[in-house]
């Protein structure tokens, strides 16, 4: 498919974005001049959107009182361009849809993330544009979904004919139905890395209108052995400042259009562990700057490992750290 520039509307919804966003900043021109006027909005609170099996419940996913879940993964089946849920579930799966009645009926909403660390990224199998549009409005009709979340890293990452066919196909289903699109990208304490920003930069020559980027502060390396708190704040701080130059958006926008999610507990690279400490801090410091949202990897690790559990590596199914079951989602979620 022939590349497409639509800037105007990607401008456009940035534009409707920062002006959302100017109330964020309290003491403005009319507030201090007239004070028998209306008093000044209240900055939006940073939300709490946990990563969840999308077919496995957990007794911890509705800790923290999420107000909307991520559903993790959607990726394509081994051969061609059939979107699985965790690469072997079918799309209309019955199970995942009473799931999704279940994690709705408390009035949380929902958001389908595709992609993540393993199987393969829809983008990376479909060989269109046209084909992956209707590939991810499968899953999304199926759950009734109008937020898509794109967890993209590893080959998806780097292989940039996927990145273009995934923001042109994003494209499409904005032209046609209401989609709010976060992405999902690794980032250092220095901030998103040359591939992150390659695929907000073709978003935008795209047209793909943003809501969010959301930073995987997580998994650094090796040489990082500091405080991990302190590393997603720098991270969220340095990332926070390129969303102002690579989307146009004002400081105050670009706050609010940051999500941070961390990896509880012990991380996949050696040395590296978020503790409770950490997510009170980060909460915090999340509440001051009018950072979006909090999530973290997953709802169902946010638990205690068991005596006969190791807790040296990175656990799917625990925290690797002393905690109380859902301790993790109260404290991110304020």
């Amino acid at each position: 498919m022939q590349r497409r520039t639509r800037v105007p509307s990607a401008l456009a919804w940035l534009i409707a974005l920062g002006l959302a966003c100017s109330a964020c900043s309290a003491g403005g021109v009319a507030d201090q001049t007239n004070a028998s006027g209306p008093p000044p909005p209240v900055a939006a609170r940073t939300g709490y959107t946990p990563y969840v099996s999308a077919t496995t419940a957990a007794g911890t996913d509705g800790a923290g009182s999420p107000d909307t879940y991520n559903l993790a993964f959607v990726t394509s089946a081994a051969s061609g361009c059939t979107p699985l849920w965790g690469g072997t579930t079918a799309a209309t799966s019955e199970a995942v849809v009473a799931r999704v009645e279940a994690l709705t009926a408390t009035g949380a909403d929902i958001q389908v993330s595709f992609g993540g660390a393993a199987g393969t990224e829809a983008a990376l199998a479909c060989d269109s544009a046209e084909e992956l549009a209707d590939a991810y409005a499968e899953v999304l009709d199926a759950v009734g979904a109008t937020k898509a979340d794109f967890d993209i890293e590893g080959d998806a990452l780097t292989d940039t004919a996927s990145v273009t066919r995934r923001n042109e196909a994003l494209a499409l289903l904005q032209e046609e139905r209401d989609l709010d699109v976060t992405y999902t990208l690794p980032v250092m304490p220095g901030g998103l890395e040359d591939t992150g920003t390659a695929v907000l930069e073709d978003a935008v020559d795209q047209g793909v209108g943003l809501s969010a980027v959301n930073i995987m502060a997580m998994n650094y390396s090796t040489s990082h052995s500091g405080d991990m708190g302190d590393y997603a704040q720098e991270a969220a701080r340095a990332a926070h400042d390129q969303l102002v130059d690579l989307l146009g958006l004002s400081r105050d926008a670009a706050w609010k259009a940051l999500h941070i999610t961390v990896m509880i507990g012990v991380n996949d690279v050696e040395g590296e562990s978020f503790t409770l400490d950490d997510a009170v801090s980060l909460r915090s410091f999340a509440t001051r700057q009018g950072v979006g949202a909090l999530s973290l990897w997953a709802a169902f690790r946010d638990r205690e490992c068991a005596a006969d559990e190791d807790t040296s590596t990175a656990s799917d199914s625990c925290s690797g750290v002393d905690q109380d079951a859902g301790a993790f989602a109260e404290a991110l979620s304020g």
